[in-house]
C-alpha cells in the first residue's frame, strides 16, 4: 500500500511545474518519515546487536539508514517490527570467520511474526527461549542453517506457529512430543537431519497440517493409525527412515492427501485397500520395502488421478492390475524388482504414444509381446521372461535384456528359459527352433540339481580367492581412513568407459520430464546451425527454447558415432545423485532408436573458459575479465561440487573431466558442474585396480591401463590445480592442456609461487585484475593451493574437502602459515586442514627448481590479455623479489610426512 502511494507521488512530481515539485518533494519525505519509520528505540538497538552478531554486510542494512525504509528483509507495522528475513544474505568477512548461532537480540522483538534464516550458516543449537520470548511468531524458516543439537521442547509454545521448517541441517535426538500442541500448524518439515525416536503420536492434534515431511532421519518404530486424523494433510512424506511393521489402513482416511512417499523403509506385510479413500493422490512412492502379496484388484480403479506410481523393490506377487495399462492420468510407473508375473494385456494401443514411462524390469512377466507396446513413450521389459519375435514393437523405446526372446541380442540362456516355463508348465518356444526337445519335469530338476551343486562349488571358490585378496589387501596397503559423516548411498557405479551392466535399473522419477521427439526438433528448430552451442566429445550441444518460453541445453548423442549406450551412464549417475553443484538436468528423450536426447537447465553465463573474458564493445573488442570477488567466488564452488562427489558419495565419483569449460555458470556466477559423461567411481575402490596396484603394472602417474585418465580423486585434484592457476593468472586454456603442454610452462610459472615472499606472485598475477592488499593476498593463497594441486605425486596431493577449506579460509592460508610461529603451531595439530595442505604444498615445493639468479622476469605466457589500468601492485611485483634462494633451501628443510591414517581421522573429525 505504502509503495503504490509513493509511486503515485512521484508521477505527480514529473507532471507539475518545478515549484509544485518542490511542495510536493517535501510531502512525499514528511509522509515516509511518518509511515515508515521504526518508533521502537528498543528494536532499532536490537537490530544493530543483530547486524553485528550475525556479521551482516551494511549493503543490506545500512546502518544510518531507517531499517522499516531501506534495510532488506525487514517488515514493519505502525513503527514496529514484525518480519525479518536474512535468507541466503552472505556474510562480512571478520563475521564469516566465526559464524555462530548468534541471535539473541530477537528476544526484543515482541511482535514478530516471521523469521526467515534459511540458507544462512547459523552453526549452533536452537535456544530453549525461542518458544518463551517468540510468543508471536507464526513463521520460522531455518532450512539449511547447519543447525545442530535438539529441537527445544520450548517451540511448543509457539501456539502462533503456522510454519516450521527445520529441514536440511544437523539436528539430532527424538522429536519432542510438544510440537503436537502446535494446532495452528499448517507445514512442518523436519527433513534430512539426524533425528531419531518413533513418530510422535501426539502429531495426531495437528488437525490444520497441509505437509509433513519427516523424510532422510533414523526414525523407527511404526506408522501411528492416528495419522488418518489429519484430514486436511495433502503432502506426507516418511521416505528413507527405518519405520516397520505395516501400512496402517487409515491413511486411506486421508481423503486431501496429494503425495505420499514412505519408501526407503522397512515396512511389511501387504498394500490395503483401504488406500482407495485417496482419491485425490496423484503421487503413491512406496519402493524400496519390504512389503509383499499382490496388489489389491479395488485400489487402483478408484485413483483415478494417480500420475506416478513408484512400488519397486518389494516383495509383491501375482499380476499388476490391469487396469494400470489404460489409465489416462498415468505417467510413470515403476514396479521393478518385484515377483510380478503374468503375461501382456492385449489392450488398444490407441495409435498415438502416450509420454508414459513404465519399468517392469526385473521380474517374472512371460508369454509374447503385444501391441500395447506402442502406447508407451518408453517401457524397460529387461530381466523378465518374454518369447518369441519382437517383430515392429518398438525397438527403439523398449529394454529388452535379459529375457527369452528371438533375434536379440543380451538374453537368457536355452536352461534358464526352458526351466522356467516347464516348472509352471507353459511352453517355451526355445528361441525359434522347433526340432529341439523340450525338457521334461525331472529333467529340469536334475537340471537344477546340477546348477546348485555348481554355485555351491563356485562359492566356495569365490570365497577363498577373497580371503586371498583380504590377506593382500591386509599386508600391502594402508588402512582405509574411517569417515564418520552420513554418505549419499548412490549404489553400484560402473566402472570407467564400460555402459551400465544390464538389467540396472534406472530411477526415472530422478531424471525429469520426459520430452517428445518433436518438441525437441521444434525447441532445436530442427537442430539448427544457428542453435549449435560446441560439438562435445560425448555429443553435440544445442540451445534451445521450451514451450513457455523456457531456454535449455539440448545433448544430441548420436549413436553411430558414439559408444553404444554410452549415454546410460549419465542417466544411472543423474539417477542416484542430486546437488546444487551439479549441472540440472530437466528431462531427456530416448525414444529415437539411433539418437538419444539429455536437456539441461540454461546457463547465462555460459563456461568459465567463456566467461573469464568478455567482449563489452562489439565496435572496438574491448575486454572485460571477471573482478577477482567472482573469481574466487567460482573456485569455493567448483571446490564444493568436486568435494561432493570426492567425500560425501559412497563410492566416490571421479570427474575425470576438471576443466574451465565443465565449470558452468547460472546468472548469479554461481558454479554448477558440467561435461558429466566421463563421470565413473573411483578406480582404487575396486578389486582388479588394487591388485593391478599390488603387483605393479606399468602406469603413468595420471593415466590408467587404457591410456585414459585414471579414475581416482588425486586426478580430479591435479586437473582443478589447473583450473586455479587459470584463475589467478587469466591465462585461457591452461586446464584444457595436456601433461606435455603444460609441463614447459608450468616450470616457469610455478617458481613465482611462495608461501614466503608474497611479492613473487604479482609476476604471474592477470594483469586485468585490479585488486588491492587484502585481495592481492587471497589471489597469494589460491596460487599456493593450485601449487599444493599440482604436485607430481598423486599421494602427495591435499583432499578436496581440505582445498574448499582452503580457499573459503584464504587469508588464513598465508597470514598464519608464513610466520615461524605459526608453522609451529601448524606442526603441533597436523590433523587440520591446513596442515594437510601445507604438508602437500612442501612436498610439492621441493619438486621444482628454484628462479634462476638473475632480475626477476614475468613467466613467458601468464596472460594474452591486457587492460589500460595496471595495477601498482603488479609493478612493484617485477621490481622486487627478495632472497628466493634462501627461501628455497628453507623449504627443502621443512617437508612434513604425509598425515597417518589416525590423523585423517581427526582431520575428518574437525571438518
Amino acid at each position: 500500500m505504502i509503495a503504490k502511494i509513493s509511486e503515485t507521488l512521484l508521477f505527480v512530481v514529473v507532471m507539475v511545474n518545478q515549484r509544485t515539485t518542490a511542495v510536493l518533494a517535501i510531502l512525499f519525505l514528511l509522509f515516509h518519515s511518518t509511515l515508515e519509520q521504526l518508533v521502537s528505540r528498543t528494536e532499532r538497538l536490537s537490530l544493530i546487536q543483530l547486524r553485528s552478531s550475525l556479521g551482516l554486510r551494511s549493503r543490506e542494512w545500512p546502518i544510518k539508514s531507517d531499517p522499516c525504509f531501506l534495510w532488506a528483509g525487514i517488515e514493519c507495522r505502525n513503527g514496529r517490527v514484525i518480519g525479518i528475513n536474512i535468507s541466503g544474505f552472505k556474510r562480512t568477512r571478520i563475521g564469516s570467520q566465526n559464524p555462530q548461532f548468534a541471535v539473541d537480540a530477537l528476544a526484543n522483538f515482541t511482535l514478530l511474526e516471521s523469521f526467515n534464516a534459511s540458507e544462512f550458516l547459523l552453526p549452533g543449537s536452537i535456544p530453549d527461549w525461542f518458544g518463551l520470548r517468540l510468543i508471536s511468531l507464526q513463521v520460522l524458516d531455518l532450512r539449511s542453517c547447519s543447525i545442530i543439537g535438539a529441537i527445544p521442547s520450548s517451540l511448543g509454545n509457539l501456539t502462533n506457529l503456522t510454519t516450521l521448517y527445520l529441514s536440511d541441517n544437523i539436528l539430532t535426538g527424538i522429536i519432542p512430543s510438544s510440537l503436537g500442541q502446535l494446532g495452528r500448524l499448517s507445514i512442518l518439515d523436519l527433513s534430512q537431519n539426524s533425528l531419531t525416536g518413533s513418530f510422535p503420536p501426539s502429531f495426531a492434534s495437528l488437525g490444520n497440517l497441509t505437509l509433513l515431511d519427516m523424510s532422510s532421519n533414523y526414525l523407527s518404530g511404526t506408522i501411528p493409525p492416528a495419522i488418518g486424523t489429519l484430514s486436511k494433510l495433502q503432502f506426507l512424506n516418511l521416505s528413507n527412515n527405518s519405520l516397520s511393521s505395516s501400512i496402517p489402513a487409515q491413511l486411506g482416511d486421508l481423503s486431501s492427501l496429494v503425495d505420499l512417499d514412505l519408501s526407503l523403509n522397512s515396512l511389511s506385510g501387504s498394500v490395503p485397500p483401504d488406500l482407495r479413500g485417496l482419491r485425490n493422490l496423484q503421487k503413491m512412492v512406496i519402493g524400496n520395502n519390504l512389503l509383499v502379496g499382490s496388489l489389491p484388484s479395488n485400489l487402483f480403479p478408484a485413483l483415478t488421478q494417480l500420475h506416478f506410481i513408484v512400488l519397486s523393490h518389494n516383495d509383491f506377487t501375482g499380476g499388476l492390475p490391469v487396469i494400470l495399462w489404460s489409465m489416462s492420468e498415468l505417467q510413470f510407473l515403476d514396479a521393478s524388482g518385484n515377483n510380478f508375473t503374468g503375461t501382456l494385456p492385449n489392450l488398444s494401443s490407441n495409435a498415438n504414444t502416450t509420454a508414459a514411462v513404465f519399468n517392469l524390469s526385473q521380474n517374472m512377466f512371460y508369454g509374447g509381446l503385444t501391441s500395447i507396446l506402442r502406447k508407451f513413450s518408453f517401457i524397460d521389459l529387461s530381466g523378465n521372461y518374454f518369447q518369441g519375435s519382437v517383430l515392429d514393437y518398438g525397438r527403439s523405446n523398449v529394454s529388452f535384456d535379459r529375457n527369452c526372446l528371438q533375434n536379440v541380442s543380451n538374453q537368457r540362456t536355452v536352461a534358464e528359459c526352458s526351466l522356467f516355463y516347464v516348472e509352471r508348465g507353459l511352453t517355451f518356444d526355445n528361441f525359434g527352433f522347433p526340432n529341439a526337445t523340450q525338457p521334461s519335469a525331472p529333467a529340469g530338476k536334475s537340471h537344477r540339481s546340477l546348477i546348485i551343486l555348481a554355485g555351491v562349488l563356485g562359492g566356495l571358490g569365490f570365497i577363498a580367492l577373497l580371503v586371498v585378496v583380504l590377506v593382500i589387501f591386509v599386508v600391502c596397503t594402508r588402512k582405509r581412513s574411517v569417515t564418520n559423516q552420513r554418505g549419499t548411498g548412490v549404489g553400484p557405479v560402473p566402472a570407467s568407459g564400460t555402459p551400465p551392466p544390464p538389467g540396472v535399473s534406472l530411477n526415472f522419477s530422478r531424471l525429469g520430464e520426459v520430452f517428445t521427439y518433436q518438441q525437441i526438433l521444434q525447441a532445436t528448430d530442427n537442430f539448427n546451425d544457428v542453435s549449435l552451442i560446441k560439438k562435445g566429445h560425448s555429443g553435440d550441444l544445442f540451445r534451445g527454447i521450451l514451450e513457455g518460453g523456457i531456454a535449455v541445453v539440448i545433448k544430441r548423442i548420436d549413436l553411430r558415432s558414439t559408444k553404444n549406450e554410452a549415454y546410460m551412464l549419465e542417466l544411472d549417475f543423474f539417477s542416484k545423485v542430486s546437488h546444487a553443484r551439479l549441472a540440472p538436468l530437466l528431462g531427456h528423450c530416448l525414444e529415437s532408436e539411433n539418437e538419444k536426447i539429455l536437456v539441461y537447465k540454461y546457463m547465462p553465463n555460459g563456461d568459465l573458459a567463456s566467461s573469464l573474458y568478455r567482449i563489452t564493445n562489439l565496435e572496438d573488442d574491448n575486454l572485460q575479465s571477471l573482478d577477482w570477488i567472482t573469481r574466487l567466488k567460482i573456485a569455493i564452488g567448483a571446490a564444493e561440487g568436486l568435494s561432493y562427489l570426492h567425500h560425501e558419495c559412497t563410492p566416490p565419483f571421479v570427474h575425470r573431466d576438471v576443466q574451465a569449460s565443465s565449470i558452468l555458470l547460472d546468472d548469479k556466477f554461481e558454479v554448477r558442474l558440467g561435461s558429466l559423461s566421463d563421470i565413473c567411481a573411483q578406480e582404487g575402490d575396486t578389486h582388479q585396480n588394487m591388485i593391478t596396484r599390488l603387483l605393479r603394472f606399468p602406469q603413468t602417474s595420471e593415466q590408467g591401463t587404457s591410456g585414459s585418465p585414471t579414475a581416482t580423486c588425486a586426478y580430479d585434484v591435479y586437473c582443478f590445480g589447473k583450473v586455479l592457476l587459470e584463475l589467478v593468472t587469466g591465462k585461457l586454456g591452461i586446464s584444457a592442456c595436456s601433461d606435455a603442454t603444460m609441463k614447459d610452462w608450468l616450470e616457469g610459472i610455478l617458481p613465482y609461487i611462495s608461501i614466503y615472499d608474497k611479492e613473487l606472485v604479482t609476476n604471474i598475477v592477470d594483469p586485468s585484475l585490479i585488486i588491492d592488499e587484502d585481495l592481492l593476498e587471497e589471489v597469494w593463497a589460491m596460487a599456493i593451493v593450485a601449487r599444493s594441486c599440482l604436485n607430481p605425486k598423486p599421494s602427495r596431493r591435499p583432499l578436496m574437502r581440505y582445498i574448499l577449506k582452503a580457499l573459503e579460509n584464504p587469508l588464513k592460508v598465508v597470514r598464519e602459515e608464513h610466520t615461524s610461529s605459526a608453522r609451529l603451531r601448524t606442526t603441533s595439530s597436523r590433523g587440520s586442514w591446513n596442515a594437510a595442505l601445507f604438508g602437500s604444498w612442501r612436498q610439492s615445493s621441493s619438486d621444482v627448481a628454484a628462479i634462476p639468479a638473475g632480475p626477476t622476469h614475468k613467466a613467458e605466457g601468464a596472460s594474452s590479455f591486457k587492460q589500460s589500468g595496471t595495477t601498482g601492485s603488479q609493478e612493484s611485483g617485477q621490481n622486487g623479489g627478495g632472497d628466493h634462494s634462501s627461501s628455497t633451501r628453507r623449504q627443502s628443510k621443512e617437508i612434513y610426512p604425509e598425515p597417518s591414517d589416525e590423523q585423517d581421522v581427526e582431520r575428518q573429525n574437525e571438518d
